[in-house]
């Protein structure tokens, strides 16, 4: 994908793909949130992710700054409190239980096609936590925003503790101020409180 492109839709499943080094694909991401919503749902914000590895940081970096920011929605996984993947089954029964008429973003790395490392997608569907070093640990989220944060290979754990800090968070600025311009787009809309 070439750096002046916005993004591409997939329109088989519902998949948006941004640029992340693109002027306004935070505003792209906040707009394809809101279609994704479609049942005005009260939006929750899980961010998956390590802060041991910095290529499985993307999450908790976005969420930590969406707390910084005040962001008007429940937030789950940080810097100070990241969920991994291995404790997704637990986190996904207790949030569907506490908060049970909730549009639950879900957020996280992965890798990709080479050609593909930059872009930030979001799609209609669940994520899979894991797949990227071969976990099956199923679905969590209504939605989700991924990161591809590195290329594919036999050896992605790797490729993770090899990728660029930079990319990593102009990666998350990008997710957590399209996230806010949703959030703020979607109560002024609905005229409700966090």
């Amino acid at each position: 994908m070439k750096k002046s492109e916005i993004f591409t839709i997939n329109k088989n499943t519902e998949t948006y793909s941004f640029n992340s080094f693109h002027e306004f694909s935070d505003q792209s991401i906040g707009n394809a949130l809101s279609v994704c919503n479609i049942k005005g749902k009260k939006p929750l914000i899980v961010c998956i992710g390590s802060d041991l590895v910095l290529g499985d940081s993307l999450g908790p970096l976005v969420g930590t700054m969406l707390v910084k920011k005040n962001a008007p929605a429940y937030i789950y996984g940080t810097l100070n409190s990241p969920i991994t993947a291995k404790e997704i089954f637990c986190a996904k029964t207790y949030l569907k239980v506490l908060h049970p008429d909730s549009f639950m973003i879900a957020i996280d790395a992965a890798v990709g096609n080479s050609e593909d490392i930059g872009l930030i997608k979001v799609s209609d569907k669940g994520l899979k936590p894991g797949l990227g070093v071969d976990k099956n640990l199923g679905v969590i989220g209504d939605c989700s925003v991924i990161g591809v944060v590195a290329g594919k290979s036999l050896q992605n754990y790797n490729l993770f503790n090899l990728t660029r800090l930079n990319l990593i968070y102009k990666m998350a600025e990008k997710i957590s101020s399209g996230i806010e311009k949703f959030l703020t787009a979607f109560f002024a809309k609905n005229k409700i409180t966090a």
